[in-house]
């Protein structure tokens, strides 16, 4: 924004962001009828990273990650959200998603978008601990929140048990071994109550 002040560059990158709220996921919070929004996400995973970094199997920069996750689902202002089971979909999104973000963090004065352009990259690439540990935080969420309601998005959408497993495990495991041993056998027996679809 040619002229503007850093005080209005960051006032229009939080108001576009501000459209988070409107953005609908596939989940629902625990006892309401309605879908949660990717703003209530972002500050969900974030409180759930900072409250589980002492079980991590690895030592992380909670800082870096807090900030990572705050910002790694800004670019679904433009490109919304999609069901992380349907492969095709998040695939297809990947190329509007990196568009938005340049967009986004480029409203930002001096190095500041910069910044969290990089970090929205680091996430996205997931090689540093920091990112890994972000991934799995983020993978984790939903899944408590299934299973706190029987399964109730996993049903509405009609997710296989072996997806779960399989797209969550690489993802969780081995930033969380003795959590996942715990949210597997969760997950089997999730299966054999009917709340995921049948192989």
């Amino acid at each position: 924004m040619a002229g503007a002040t850093p005080f209005q560059a960051v006032r229009r990158f939080i108001l576009e962001t501000d459209g988070l709220k409107g953005v609908t996921r596939k989940s629902r919070p625990v006892g309401m009828d309605r879908l949660e929004n990717v703003a209530e996400h972002s500050w969900q995973v974030t409180l759930l990273a900072l409250t589980l970094r002492e079980q991590a199997a690895f030592q992380i920069d909670i800082d870096r990650v807090l900030r990572m996750l705050l910002v790694h689902d800004i670019p679904e202002v433009e490109v919304g959200d999609v069901n992380v089971y349907d492969t095709a979909a998040i695939a297809a999104r990947e190329e509007g998603e990196a568009r938005a973000a340049e967009r986004l963090f480029g409203l930002l004065p001096g190095e500041q978008g910069a910044t969290l352009l990089a970090l929205w990259h680091e996430m996205e690439d997931g090689a540093t601990p920091e990112a890994r540990y972000a991934k799995a935080i983020d993978r984790l969420m939903p899944i408590l929140l299934n299973l706190a309601q029987h399964g109730r998005s996993w049903r509405e959408n009609g997710v296989k048990l072996s997806q779960v497993l399989r797209l969550n495990r690489i993802r969780i495991a081995p930033v969380f071994p003795e959590l996942w041993a715990e949210l597997e056998a969760e997950l089997n027996e999730a299966g054999r109550q009917g709340w995921l679809s049948e192989e």
